[in-house]
């Protein structure tokens, strides 16, 4: 069994308990964590408050050079690290590589850059100069969908600012978070400064969120447990960032390209199998075009192989546990009760072994569906029709969420005007693409606060005003 990672070296858990890490294709045991306790928490957070005076005094030039070389050694593993993540939670192998591995290589160098450019100075207001510190201990409380960007995520701009860290990875994939915390000590972090304790949500997690040693928790993950982190952090009135679910509108307006649309629509519904929070899960189409969207998504549907994440014409992994599968046949089985017609998918399991499922478009859709209102988390399309654009952006902003969300248009000016009415944290207009540097987080029950950029940075810092 794997170890614990604080202060700068391998410590056995004090629970002596464990949990197993199960290959999603083949349902095999690959390997066994640590189940973290309280008392491991204990640890791990008093070595990151002694670590923290001397890690928040160094110059954030230096912190940014410990940063870029951490971000050289997973350039270095990144074909290695790329293969535990498609073993760990079944991501097919080129985008294990290229979106669970060299995106949040992108991320730490960006980190590492913004680092180096801290204003350790201040900047004059009034008769005041205004400085930004580290908050000071971090919990990271990370999930498995994309288990090393996420961690990437909020480590770098914690260790960026000059905050020390605690991360809880998820017990579903950790293996990623191991192959980092490996990474960081070879980099030549101080002890103290990252430290690592695998376990269950309901121990080390809430232990953490509890603890009066941590001064902010980062989590991301379900909005149900997202409100449990926030109860938690309530009583020591502690910083919290919370990113939490989505259910994502992508909106076809009249004139858009139509199958730049759904092309570009599906392949966002279908990322990572589904497991995505910014997935846009609806597609809302004039009823003039929808019949022509839904035969289009049906086609395109149709080239989503499912299969083994190692074989190169696989395009959808497994769902990464048997929990996951099922809760997503369990909605599938739901939308057809509801009246909503399946044109694309089943529940049938597409394969004898692993923990797949067969891309669904639904068609039929109407507000207020459970499949329309709730994140399934998985390979999961419904296409809902409208009549004016007014309904269309109703619809868009009738969930509970508001975390991203799509645009298409017949010209910029028209898509923005149309994204600027949707209560969501990130739109993107006629198919732009991910930007690692714009700030990412939500509306309403998707969370509070952002990541990446500068305006992710800015939650790992604390504002001191010094009236001169």
């Amino acid at each position: 069994m794997r170890q614990l990672y604080v202060r700068g070296t391998w410590v056995p858990s004090s629970s002596g308990d464990g949990t197993d890490v199960v290959d999603p294709a083949t349902e095999q045991v690959i390997d066994r964590v640590p189940a973290g306790s309280p008392d491991d928490v204990d640890r791990a957070v008093a070595a990151a408050r002694e670590a923290f005076p001397a890690w928040s005094r160094t110059p954030a030039a230096e912190r940014g050079a410990l940063l870029r070389a951490a971000a050289g050694l997973l350039r270095d593993r990144a074909g290695e690290v790329a293969r535990i993540i498609s073993t760990d939670m079944g991501a097919p192998c080129a985008m294990a590589l290229k979106v669970q591995t060299l995106l949040p290589l992108t991320v730490l160098e960006d980190h590492a850059r913004m680092a180096a450019d801290l204003d350790e100075t201040g900047r004059r207001s009034g008769g005041s100069l205004i400085v930004r510190e580290p908050a000071g201990v971090v919990a990271a409380i990370t999930p498995w969908n994309y288990p090393l960007h996420q961690v990437v995520c909020k480590v770098a701009p914690a260790l960026a600012t000059g905050c020390t860290v605690v991360l809880k990875p998820s017990e579903v994939a950790p293996l990623a978070a191991y192959a980092l915390a490996e990474i960081l000590h070879d980099a030549g972090l101080p002890p103290g400064v990252f430290n690592m304790v695998s376990g269950l949500g309901p121990v080390v997690g809430e232990a953490l969120a509890a603890h009066p040693g941590v001064d902010m928790v980062s989590f991301t993950g379900s909005t149900r447990a997202g409100r449990r982190v926030a109860a938690l952090a309530a009583h020591t009135v502690k910083r919290v960032a919370l990113e939490l679910g989505g259910k994502s509108a992508n909106v076809i307006l009249p004139g858009a390209d139509l199958r730049a649309a759904v092309k570009v629509g599906v392949a966002n519904a279908y990322l990572n199998s589904g497991q995505t929070c910014s997935a846009w899960s609806r597609m809302l189409v004039h009823r003039d075009h929808y019949d022509e969207a839904v035969e289009l998504s049906v086609a395109a549907a149709a080239g989503y192989t499912v299969g083994d994440p190692f074989d190169e014409t696989t395009r959808l992994g497994p769902l990464v546990s048997a929990a996951q599968r099922d809760r997503v046949v369990r909605y599938v089985n739901r939308g057809q009760e509801e009246g909503a017609r399946l044109v694309a998918g089943g529940t049938d399991p597409p394969r004898e072994r692993g923990f797949y499922v067969e891309p669904a478009v639904f068609a039929g859709v109407e507000p207020g569906m459970a499949i329309e209102q709730e994140e399934i988390f998985g390979p999961v399309l419904v296409i809902v029709p409208y009549i004016t654009v007014d309904e269309a952006v109703e619809i868009a902003n009738g969930t509970p969420y508001g975390l991203a969300g799509a645009v298409w248009a017949d010209t910029e000016e028209a898509a923005v005007a149309v994204a600027r009415r949707l209560r969501t944290g990130q739109v993107a207009i006629n198919g732009g693409r991910f930007d690692p540097s714009a700030p990412f987080g939500g509306y309403k029950q998707s969370g509070v606060g952002r990541e990446l950029g500068e305006h992710g940075l800015e939650e790992y810092q604390e504002i001191k005003a010094l009236l001169l």
